[in-house]
C-alpha cells in the first residue's frame, strides 16, 4: 500500500464557498476518484485522471500559497489511503485543516485535529444507501454534517435523521444546502424558518462568484 503518493486533480487557492468557514481564503487539495455517483455531483471532472504526486510535493505546493486554511476534498478523498497521512502532515504544519467527505467511507483514522465536513447522502442523491452510520461514533464537536436538499422528501428525511442520530448533540454545525437547479433556495429557507430548525442554511458562494469553474 503506497502511503507516500496521491492522485491529485488540482490544488488551488480560493475562498471557501461552504461550511462554517465560508468566505475564508483557503487552499483546496482535490484528490482524484470517487466510488459514489450522486445525481447532483458538481465535480465529475475529479472522477478520473489526475496526476500522481508525492506527499512532499503536495505539501510544498500548499505551502506556496501561505494559507491558514486548507481543505482536502474530492471526489471522495478517503478513497485514497494516503489521504490519512496527508491530513496528519497538514495538521503538523500548523494549518487549520478540514476534510470534505461523503460519509460513505470510515473516518475512524482521520486525525482528531481535522474538522470533518461529512455529507450525509439524501434519498434524491441516489446514494443514501451508502451512508456509513458507524461514522457518527467518530464525530467531534467541531465537525459538521451537511445535507444537500433536492426536494421536500429530502428535507423531511434530513429532519428525521437529525433526530434519529442526535446530530445536534454531536456536532457544532448542521448544514442544509439546496441542490442547484433542483431545490429553490428561498423555499428551503422558508421551510427551515417555519419549523424553527436549528441548522445553518448555506448557499455555495463559489458558484455565485465563479459559476463553479474548476480551480475556484
Amino acid at each position: 500500500m503506497d502511503l507516500t503518493t496521491l492522485r491529485i486533480t488540482e490544488i488551488f487557492y480560493s475562498l471557501q464557498g461552504e461550511s462554517s468557514t465560508v468566505g475564508l481564503p483557503t487552499v483546496f487539495v482535490r484528490l482524484t476518484g470517487c466510488p459514489l455517483r450522486c445525481h447532483y455531483c458538481d465535480t465529475e471532472y475529479a472522477f478520473y485522471g489526475g496526476e500522481r504526486q508525492s506527499l512532499s510535493d503536495v505539501l510544498e505546493k500548499v505551502a506556496s500559497f501561505q494559507p491558514n486554511q486548507v481543505c482536502v476534498t474530492g471526489g471522495e478523498p478517503l478513497a485514497q489511503k494516503a489521504c490519512i497521512p496527508l491530513l496528519k502532515e497538514l495538521c503538523d504544519q500548523g494549518y487549520q485543516v478540514s476534510l470534505e467527505t461523503s460519509g460513505a467511507l470510515s473516518v475512524e483514522d482521520v486525525d482528531s485535529r481535522v474538522v470533518k465536513v461529512l455529507d450525509l447522502k439524501t434519498p434524491a442523491s441516489g446514494e443514501a444507501g451508502r451512508n456509513l452510520y458507524e461514522n457518527m461514533a467518530y464525530l467531534q464537536p467541531d465537525d459538521q454534517i451537511k445535507f444537500v436538499i433536492c426536494d421536500r422528501q429530502d428535507y423531511e428525511w434530513a429532519r428525521l435523521k437529525m433526530d434519529e442520530l442526535n446530530l445536534a448533540d454531536k456536532v457544532g454545525n448542521i448544514l442544509f444546502s439546496p441542490s442547484v437547479g433542483q431545490q429553490n433556495a428561498t423555499e428551503l429557507a422558508d421551510w427551515i424558518l417555519a419549523d424553527h430548525l436549528q441548522v445553518r442554511f448555506q448557499l455555495q458562494m463559489h458558484k455565485m462568484l465563479w459559476n463553479d469553474e474548476p480551480g475556484h
